[in-house]
């Protein structure tokens, strides 16, 4: 318990370490504009809660990999794991909010293990579109896992899986050494079960994120990119490719402060900001829930332990007209999803 509570400790001071970098970084170029009055320019602040769309829940932050830009500061050591109780909570407010999609994020996901319980039950809620974030590599980790593709498709789940590259060197030196070996082998696995397929309702959509500190190219140009690759050296088929920016928090603010990156590429983010972007920014739609209940507005301002403005703040007090009413919590990391075509858990959002 008493190490337990240490490690909680030691995050939350990580986050506030990292929002005070982030909120008063002194550049040689001098100070980055407020993210606040930067989308007051164009009369969209404060920035405020739609009708909620998507209902992101992250069950635990334990993954088989250790990516250097991981947001989440996933791996093998992560011990927050949601438990049964929370999921029950969450399944509560599936099953009575208006949301269209369900979206489980990790780590890996399919570490919990109540992961297939909770998406047996959240199937019969209804939803739309059931996401499920998978790094690809789980499918091959071991024999328990190997069945993925078969119980994804019992349950139609939306696959949306982590490449990074559709070359090896890029994609190992992002995820960690024989990962682009295991991820050829899972998208096989789930093609053969018509995940991917042109003409299949098994949605396969694969997302990509820059392998440094640049932001990401066009998204359909590398869509077309990806597919002819990895069609002409696998035949592996997908859908859709998700362009991400890699926003800086986390592992990859801290890279790109060792890399002596950071005043860069926050000056790229505010060069390339979009006014158009802003309207579509995720957060205005989705809700994110944390391993153990609580409410954030995205998973990156979970990470930074920034709460929904609201008075409710945990999944077991869940209600619709306060949440949506809300003003968005925002700051400086913001930049990374109004840079360029903007930048969402969806992909590009213009």
């Amino acid at each position: 318990m008493l190490k337990s509570l240490h490690k909680r400790h030691s995050e939350l001071a990580q986050s506030k370490r990292q929002l005070e970098i982030l909120s008063n970084g002194i550049f040689q170029n001098g100070d980055l504009p407020k993210f606040k009055d930067k989308i007051a320019e164009s009369n969209q602040f404060p920035l405020r809660a739609k009708k909620l769309e998507i209902l992101q829940i992250n069950v635990g932050y334990m993954c088989n990999q250790v990516c250097a830009h991981c947001h989440v500061d996933a791996g093998p050591d992560r011990k927050e794991i949601m438990t049964k109780e929370t999921m029950l909570q969450c399944l509560e407010v599936i099953k009575n909010t208006n949301a269209h999609t369900l979206d489980l994020t990790g780590g890996a996901p399919e570490m919990n293990p109540n992961f297939r319980w909770f998406v047996e039950e959240a199937s019969k809620a209804g939803i739309q579109d059931f996401i499920v974030r998978s790094n690809l590599t789980i499918i091959r980790a071991n024999k328990k896992y190997h069945d993925l593709p078969e119980f994804f498709k019992k349950h139609n789940i939306h696959v949306v899986s982590s490449m990074p590259h559709w070359t090896k060197g890029k994609t190992d030196k992002q995820r960690g050494d024989g990962v682009f070996d295991k991820s050829i082998q899972a998208l096989k696995d789930l093609n053969a079960v018509g995940y991917g397929m042109p003409d299949s309702e098994l949605r396969l959509d694969l997302v990509y994120n820059p392998s440094g500190a640049f932001l990401p190219g066009n998204q359909t140009a590398l869509e077309k990119d990806f597919k002819k690759a990895l069609w002409d050296d696998f035949e592996i088929q997908f859908h859709n490719l998700l362009a991400i920016t890699n926003l800086p928090i986390s592992r990859f603010l801290d890279y790109l402060i060792a890399s002596e990156n950071y005043e860069d590429y926050m000056y790229a983010l505010v060069e390339a900001y979009n006014p158009n972007a802003v309207k579509n920014v995720m957060c205005t739609n989705t809700l994110s829930v944390s391993w153990d209940g609580y409410l954030y507005d995205c998973d990156f301002n979970q990470m930074l332990n920034l709460p929904i403005n609201s008075k409710v703040k945990h999944i077991s007090e869940y209600n619709s007209e306060t949440i949506e009413s809300r003003s968005i919590v925002i700051s400086q990391h913001c930049y990374g999803c109004t840079a360029g075509a903007g930048s969402s858990c969806q992909g590009s959002v213009t």
